[in-house]
């Protein structure tokens, strides 16, 4: 598995390599460590020059009729040396026993340019059709011998009587500049990886001038890989370990997470969100042990192996003495990021609600001004009255302004997240807030200054924290929406 195949591909224009000169082989020839993929998912964390920049996901399994199949997801966004690049790349890819390429399919994002590959073998090489802006154009791209797959190159050493110091000559797909591409990857030998882990070296180049390490165990699993002497680095993690970077740029709506974590809705809803009274949906993939808001503004149930939502005029009937109880003094405190006693925060809230006495039209004030006031960014603001200061965030900045204020007049409040959409055609992840108004929870977007919010406003659960946002790192990516109803 090559798992640094999308970040040095992204990186392919904008690094200037030093030469990294081969060690001399002097280890022994060994047999092939391994006779197929290992299965199974794996994350990895991306950095350029320390600073955590992205993330990919993959997921390998096999096929019932034989061979394989290899999934990657993810998100890069970077500066190298005065170069900005962004991309995000869905990518699948089925292979033989032998690593063979059979088909492909791949989705990219590259500096805001969209573009769908499809792909198959044929005799003579591969047939590809790309498709940009809905225009479709078939190429076909001629290859003498098997095309490896870019997520499986790693594996191709060990799959072959490997001998350290031997370089194998391999052919790859290159998405992004469509075309087969020679590969030479050098075994450099059995050599613990940077943070000691046993491991066999490996190194590649990919692309001219930019020399590729990697790390491999005996089974197969991609370690780390480095770029330029560790300027880039993609390295194995744990899920949990990425739950920071995964749900922060998963809720800045303008980063191009976008194209990893919206969550397409086929054939789509009928009507605008905005027109919309209520809708029921079906959620697949939501793992059982995940959190489940089930007493706010929605209805919610775990229904087998999928979770399903109704919110607006399709939730249930309130019952009396069931879940909507009175909220506690949590949902009026002042935390950290949530700063509902500071002196400036209250000052704001009071000047913004004197003179309007019912709750309700309080609330409604506070999320107008904050929709206005905060000027929407990719990144979030870090706190309540961070916002305040300097005006701007993205919709996790908005909805711990809002709850401050809110909770600083005496309305319980919570921050919650989960998914919204804004055309009908998918759902983003995305952050708001629940008012406690009229005995009950209200839910209220600060954000797009919706009170009640629309009811594509599905909620999983609340918190603003990292520990509390964390789940999304076994969301994102993962589940399917299906559309019950829609009023």
């Amino acid at each position: 598995m090559s798992s640094a195949h999308l970040t040095t591909r992204l990186l392919a224009a904008a690094l200037t390599a030093a030469f990294l000169c081969l060690l001399p082989p002097t280890f022994a020839p060994a047999a092939p460590l391994i006779a197929a993929p290992p299965l199974g998912e794996r994350w990895f964390g991306i950095s350029v020059d320390n600073d955590q920049v992205g993330f990919y996901r993959q997921l390998t399994t096999a096929l019932p009729e034989g061979g394989f199949r290899i999934e990657g997801n993810g998100s890069v966004r970077m500066r190298v040396m005065g170069f900005t690049k962004q991309a995000t790349s869905r990518e699948v890819y089925q292979f033989g026993q032998g690593l063979a390429l059979q088909s492909l399919e791949v989705e990219q994002s590259i500096n805001g340019s969209l573009s769908r590959l499809t792909g198959k073998q044929v005799a003579g090489g591969l047939l590809i059709r790309r498709t940009v802006d809905g225009k479709s154009r078939d190429r076909l791209l001629k290859a003498r011998g098997a095309v490896i797959p870019g997520p499986a190159l790693n594996l191709y050493p060990l799959m072959k009587s490997w001998v350290a110091g031997k370089v194998y000559q391999v052919l790859t797909f290159d998405p992004e500049e469509m075309r087969i591409k020679e590969v030479a990857i050098t075994v450099v030998g059995e050599q613990p990886a940077p943070d000691g882990q046993p491991a066999i070296r490996l190194r590649n180049n990919l692309y001219p001038f930019v020399d590729n390490d990697i790390w491999v165990d005996r089974q197969g699993n991609t370690l780390l890989e480095s770029v330029r002497d560790g300027l880039v680095v993609t390295r194995a993690e744990q899920p949990d370990r990425l739950a920071a970077v995964v749900s922060g740029v998963a809720l800045a709506q303008k980063d191009l997470i976008y194209d990893f974590s919206l969550v397409r809705v086929e054939p789509g809803l009928k009507q605008p969100p905005a027109k919309l009274a209520g809708l029921a949906v079906a959620i697949s993939g939501y793992g059982p042990r995940l959190p489940l808001l089930t007493d706010g503004w929605q209805w919610a149930e775990r229904d087998a192996d999928r979770v399903v939502i109704k919110t607006g005029a399709l939730r249930p009937p309130l019952q009396a003495g069931g879940l909507h109880q009175t909220p506690d003094s949590r949902y009026l405190a002042a935390v950290e990021g949530i700063e509902a006693a500071a002196p400036a925060i209250i000052a704001k809230a009071r000047a913004l609600t004197t003179g309007k006495a019912a709750t309700a039209e309080q609330a409604k004030a506070l999320a107008a001004w904050t929709a206005q006031l905060l000027t929407d960014t990719v990144d979030d603001s870090g706190s309540a009255l961070m916002a305040l200061e300097k005006q701007s965030g993205n919709c996790q900045s908005h909805a711990k302004l809002y709850t401050a204020l809110a909770r600083s007049v005496g309305i319980p409040t919570r921050f919650v997240s989960g998914l919204v959409s804004q055309d009908g055609r998918g759902f983003l992840y995305h952050s708001w807030a629940e008012s406690w108004l009229d005995g009950q929870w209200v839910a209220v977007d600060p954000t797009f200054d919706q009170l009640p919010a629309d009811p594509t406003h599905l909620a999983f659960f609340e918190g603003h924290t990292l520990t509390e946002l964390a789940p999304l790192v076994g969301i994102i990516g993962k589940i399917k929406i299906s559309l019950l109803e829609e009023q």
